[in-house]
């Protein structure tokens, strides 16, 4: 198990990791460490793969692992309710674990100068075109100038075409998203940069401090599964939490 530690200036008490396929015991499309219940691999490969997680990082609780529904609505842990529908979590809380999963969608990471607060974002176009990101960076409870954010791997601009709706919806929010988009080998069709399109909703909402981004899931499949790329396949991981100083 070799999971990307993201390289970003977080204060010693926040950790990160994103996971990749690498490690596990599912098999098959799944093969490697799938994290995710909802695709079709076996719930006990699943469920091993993710004791494997937690004991490799040295979790003290569980991830709290979300119903992802690519849209805006964002949660505070820890929550009542098991995986609820969301693609955005923060915590104040130390030992508490947020999650998200993916395999191509942009994961973001956030969190403050102060150890007082960690965040996690799932966005996939459509949440990302609706505002994900800045509704995750309005529910933390710090100015924005005082977060930092952390992109992981996600679909590449090389292999994310798009129609020409795709684009329409970005530029309609924010003109300056044409930018991130070059034509497509056909007509009517773009490549789209999630990476640039998601440092320009970062700082339209005020986040000055952006690191990551530019890894492909897709260009890349001994590392990572991509949705895009197989059709049926794993998840992977982006986790983030406050380790307690006496843990």
């Amino acid at each position: 198990m070799v999971p990307i530690i993201p390289d970003w200036p977080a204060p010693a008490a926040v950790r990160a990791a994103f996971t990749t396929r690498e490690g596990g015991v599912s098999s098959g499309p799944y093969a490697g460490l799938n994290l995710g219940r909802n695709c079709g691999d076996d719930p006990a490969a699943v469920a091993e793969n993710r004791r494997l997680l937690a004991d490799h990082l040295g979790l003290r609780g569980a991830p709290e692992w979300l119903h992802q529904v690519h849209g805006t609505r964002v949660l505070s842990l820890p929550h009542q309710q098991p995986e609820p529908d969301a693609d955005g979590v923060f915590t104040t809380r130390a030992n508490v674990v947020c999650a998200v999963q993916s395999a191509d969608c942009l994961a973001v990471l956030f969190c403050d100068q102060d150890t007082s607060v960690v965040a996690a974002a799932h966005a996939g176009w459509r949440g990302l075109c609706a505002g994900v990101l800045e509704s995750s960076v309005a529910a933390l409870p710090v100015a924005p100038e005082r977060l930092m954010a952390w992109i992981g791997p996600a679909i590449g601009p090389e292999a994310f075409e798009v129609g020409a709706e795709v684009r329409a919806a970005f530029i309609a929010v924010d003109p300056a998203a044409a930018f991130c988009f070059r034509p497509g080998a056909q007509p009517d069709k773009y490549f789209g940069d999630l990476f640039a399109l998601a440092r320009q909703r970062l700082a339209r909402a005020g986040v000055t401090q952006i690191y990551g981004g530019g890894i492909s899931t897709h260009a890349d499949p001994a590392r990572f599964f991509s949705f895009r790329r197989d059709g049926v396949c794993g998840r992977m991981a982006a986790l983030i939490w406050i380790e307690h100083p006496a843990s």
